[in-house]
């Protein structure tokens, strides 16, 4: 068997690699070198070293034969540059010699083929277990070409689990996040695998001990330099009196130094509000898990370019991961809240946020009128007697005889004694709250209220 002949790539996007885009389009850098056939009494001359792409799918010419340039001893490099956004693409090469003292007058060698490939948008995976996907059962969630995975240095098809660190890893809800968004744009999707369970939010700031971010960066690097956006799912770890307290400060240095190492101010953010937990709970760690909640509620109000949905009525598959039904509903919300507020695809798509909590005057009985920005349809119940809403004031615990809806983006607590301020209220804080109780949710896009912790009453 004699040697193999034609252009070799040693440089290159992977095969399944998705490459980021900009304003749709993307440069392909390669390089490599060629090997000459057996000579068979010819003489080979002008070796040339071409490059094109063609869609996978019906096989139509993308880009065209180019033209490499070539340098050294038979090497040869090329950029092609604005390659359309979409696929999957084939990138073929071939080369080209002149023969003298043969037949032919020109031969034509194929060479190494890039297979698989989309531009479209990488978006980083981060946080702890709920975002590496620990939901065990079944669930019909297959991978789609299109939504491909780049973990541990190497590009594949997407599919569950989208972590192998551990025996329980499953369901995420990642990759419906990616095929939602790719059905909606048209744009392949690559998710690049970072998170790890357990992890507290120290292990992602560079301004504490940092070691996950550093993983972060490199897998960045190593798939291009550049992402979309990073989806984010943290904060179990955090909800304890030693995590809690500094979360939101501590987060904000985190996204602020995702935005400036990887030279993007505006880097997209999208974040979970923390789900139920049904493990052992208590005072502390009720005041702990609502206040981590909080924090991740007033990221989204405080940081341009960060969001936040709702986890908090998605069922469980033990006492803190989501199932893989709840996974499903929180990949479609993230899908669409990037949908409205990164690629501008509709309109409105935010969970119902407490505005604003004030006393009622007049009446024999104290009252509370929450408000809630963001409604956009209207606020709706099926069961009014559950406990989603707490109040305290100066002299403790005050009593919430009964409450209601009394306006589309308006809640009326009824309490069982005055007042004596200051006072707060707060709505599904506690680690597992409600009781059993439903919760409000807006109509228009059947989130559920985010929850809410430490609202002060206004007088």
């Amino acid at each position: 068997m004699g040697k193999r002949s034609g252009a070799f790539v040693r440089s290159g996007p992977a095969d399944w690699a998705i490459v980021q885009q900009r304003d749709g389009f993307a440069d392909l850098e390669l390089s490599g070198g060629w090997e000459l056939p057996e000579p068979d009494g010819c003489v080979f001359r002008g070796e040339r070293v071409i490059v094109r792409i063609v869609r996978e799918d019906d096989g139509q010419i993308v880009v065209p034969w180019t033209k490499s340039e070539l340098y050294g001893t038979q090497q040869w490099r090329v950029t092609i540059r604005n390659v359309p956004a979409g696929g999957l693409y084939r990138i073929e090469t071939g080369l080209i010699v002149d023969v003298e003292g043969g037949p032919v007058t020109r031969r034509s060698i194929r060479g190494d083929m890039i297979r698989h490939i989309g531009i479209g948008d990488l978006w980083v995976v981060a946080g702890q277990s709920n975002a590496v996907g620990y939901g065990q059962g079944t669930i019909y969630d297959p991978p789609t070409f299109g939504v491909h995975l780049f973990r541990g240095g190497t590009w594949e098809v997407a599919a569950h689990p989208l972590s192998g660190e551990g025996f329980f890893t499953g369901h995420s809800p990642m990759l419906a996040f990616a095929k939602t968004v790719l059905r909606a744009t048209g744009l392949p999707i690559g998710l690049l695998q970072t998170a790890k369970g357990a992890s507290p939010l120290r292990s992602w700031n560079p301004g504490e001990d940092g070691e996950l971010y550093a993983g972060l960066l490199d897998a960045v690097r190593s798939a291009g330099g550049r992402v979309r956006g990073v989806l984010w799912y943290q904060g179990c770890s955090d909800g304890n009196a030693a995590g809690a307290p500094t979360y939101l400060d501590r987060f904000a240095h985190v996204v602020n130094s995702w935005r400036r190492h990887l030279n993007d101010p505006l880097l997209p953010v999208l974040t979970v509000q923390l789900n139920r937990s049904t493990g052992e709970a208590g005072p502390d760690a009720d005041a702990s898990w609502g206040t981590v909640r909080e924090a991740q509620r007033q990221a989204a109000r405080r940081l341009a370019g960060v969001f936040v949905v709702p986890a908090i009525d998605c069922p469980l598959s033990d006492n803190v991961h989501n199932s893989p039904a709840g996974n499903l509903v929180i990949g479609e919300r993230l899908a669409q809240s990037a949908l409205a507020h990164v690629y501008r695809r509709h309109g409105r798509y935010r969970a119902p946020d407490a505005a604003c909590a004030e006393r009622q005057a007049g009446g024999e009985t104290e009252r509370i009128a929450l408000r809630f920005d963001h409604v956009v349809g209207e606020l709706a119940v099926n069961d009014p007697h559950g406990a989603p809403f707490t109040a305290f004031d100066a002299l403790g615990k005050v009593d919430i005889v009964s409450w209601r809806i009394s306006g589309r983006d308006e809640i009326e607590l009824t309490l069982s004694r005055p007042l004596s301020f200051p006072g707060v209220v707060n709505g599904m804080f506690e680690k597992n709250p409600c009781g059993g109780g439903a919760i409000p949710v807006d109509t228009g896009t059947g989130m559920p209220l985010l929850a809410f912790y430490r609202l002060p009453i206004q007088e």
